[in-house]
């Protein structure tokens, strides 16, 4: 084989990984796009809003702000809720803390079988099914925030995976171009070289 034929072999080859790894590159960027703008807008929908600065300067356990909230949820203070990470604080830190408290830790299902089991009518059983309700409202608010958190983390690694597409094609171009300048420099009769195969040579038997 020529050594032109290979040059050119190689050099279309590397043309197209690049225009390949530019394509996913661009639908990556694509997808980020998509799930960072829809979970901006979803979001934004709610007009959901973290307390101001000030309800973070006494945190107090039991009421609106206790101290976990401060590490995670007191950045955020005053901001309207519009991105993934805003909603993964607020479900995680904000509302489970506030549901933990009211249901004493049990879930809405234990909550709702507790309350079945208290007379219709009662006292009793009117308490527990507002804590239900409360519980219900919180739970299904807190798992709508956590599957927006989900499509924003999904579209974050679709854009860090553009990012790698991006620098891979541009390493694969400077390639493609070293090789289209030594395909060009390359001679056209220029071949391989031969390997050369030596016959072994029978040893004279000794008498």
């Amino acid at each position: 084989m020529r050594r032109k034929t290979l040059d050119l072999i190689l050099t279309l080859v590397g043309a197209g990984v690049t225009v390949a790894l530019v394509v996913a590159g661009v639908l990556l960027m694509w997808g980020y796009s998509f799930a960072n703008n829809n979970v901006h807008n979803q979001l934004a929908e709610q007009q959901i809003t973290f307390p101001p600065a000030a309800a973070f300067a006494h945190p107090v356990v039991g009421t609106e702000i206790t101290p976990s909230m401060i590490p995670s949820v007191s950045q955020y203070a005053g901001q309207a809720l519009t991105t993934g990470k805003q909603a993964e604080a607020y479900a995680n830190d904000f509302i489970a803390v506030h549901l933990k408290e009211i249901g004493g830790g049990l879930t809405y299902s234990e909550l709702s079988a507790k309350a079945m089991a208290l007379p219709k009518g009662s006292a009793a059983y009117t308490a527990a099914e507002g804590q239900v309700q409360t519980v219900f409202q919180g739970t299904t608010l807190r798992g709508l925030l956590l599957e927006a958190y989900a499509f924003w983390q999904f579209g974050q690694i679709a854009l860090f995976g553009a990012i790698v597409c991006f620098i891979l094609a541009a390493l694969m171009l400077i390639l493609t171009i070293v090789g289209f300048i030594h395909f060009r420099r390359t001679p056209e009769d220029q071949e391989f070289p031969k390997a050369h195969h030596v016959a072994d040579e029978k040893t004279p038997a000794t008498v």
